[in-house]
């Protein structure tokens, strides 16, 4: 019995091997994630918008925008600015969230007031458009790092779920009131190549986090389901889900029997010939398509059967 519990005590199960494995590897991948962020932020800054004047949305166009009417340094503004965000992230998020995010952003301000790098261009068009894509390839990685260097997301889902703004609105709006003080203070041309410049960003920033592979939701409701599922099943290669449903139209609504719904998950590039292969079946099916934002096993991260 004695010589068992060494034994246990010194050789940990294969599946408890495999779980630190996988978290080691998991945060090795974050910490590279948000790295290259932090660079990516700081070539935006350096190289692009500080030299020029421009600024951002969000965070981090406050802490451009107060560099440019204060005399405060702008590493010290960013860290300023983003410290009542992690404070709140650990609140609504979670604690190493929060712990991440600090890093990241005490290492980008590190970098910002370091690092030197030269200004790339002079063309303003230029400087809007690949100052965001720096700027949002940063914050897109260290999100998919776990972590952020612009709080004002925190912020967002905070407010959204304390009142009837949804955090796409609560930005929004934030960044109308930071582009108008911008106009007023500064000037209406800074502004307006400005604005330019957190649309590249928020893109970029959408592209890192989603990737080419976008993924749609489609649900699908047709006499002809049998031959549809199969055909996205066989020919397509995708998992399908048939829901039970209940339906109902005008004045026979109690008179329309029960009938099956059909949900798959796929990539955009592939919806052009699902709805020509249900074209085919049934011109007359009902297809309701969604964006989803990622998916996590089944057969949609697989290559097709055939």
């Amino acid at each position: 019995m004695y010589f068992r519990g060494m034994l246990k005590t010194t050789h940990p199960a294969p599946e408890s091997r495999l779980l630190k494995k996988d978290s080691l590897y998991r945060q090795l991948k974050d910490a590279l994630f948000i790295a290259i962020g932090v660079v990516m932020a700081s070539i935006g800054l350096k190289g692009f918008l500080l030299p020029n004047g421009f600024f951002d949305g969000g965070a981090m166009g406050m802490s451009l925008l107060l560099e440019m009417l204060t005399p405060v340094n702008l590493s010290l503004l960013i860290i300023m600015v983003n410290i009542p965000f992690i404070l709140l992230g650990a609140k609504q998020v979670s604690v190493p969230f929060a712990i991440k995010s600090t890093l990241a952003i005490f290492g980008l301000a590190l970098l910002v007031h370091y690092i030197e790098v030269p200004a790339i261009t002079a063309d303003k068009l230029l400087i809007a458009v690949f100052g965001g894509f720096f700027l949002g390839s940063g914050i897109g990685f260290a999100i998919r790092g776990g972590a952020v260097i612009d709080g004002t997301e925190v912020l967002a889902i905070s407010v959204s779920r304390k009142s009837s703004l949804t955090v796409g609105d609560f930005i929004t709006v934030f960044n109308v009131c930071l582009f108008i003080v911008a106009a007023i203070f500064v000037d209406i041309e800074t502004a307006m190549y400005s604005m330019l410049t957190y649309f590249s960003a928020s893109k970029t920033v959408d592209f890192i986090i989603n990737g080419v592979e976008e993924y749609l939701g489609v649900m699908i409701m047709s006499p002809h389901n049998e031959d549809i599922k199969q055909m996205i099943s066989f020919d397509l290669g995708r998992g399908v889900t048939v829901l039970k449903s209940d339906g109902g139209y005008g004045a026979k609504a109690q008179e329309l029997p029960d009938r099956k719904v059909l949900f798959c998950v796929i990539t955009r590039l592939e919806v052009t010939r699902l709805l020509s292969e249900v074209n085919k079946i049934d011109p007359s099916a009902f297809v309701i398509q969604y964006p989803i934002k990622d998916t996590k096993g089944g057969m949609i991260k697989k290559r097709p059967l055939h």
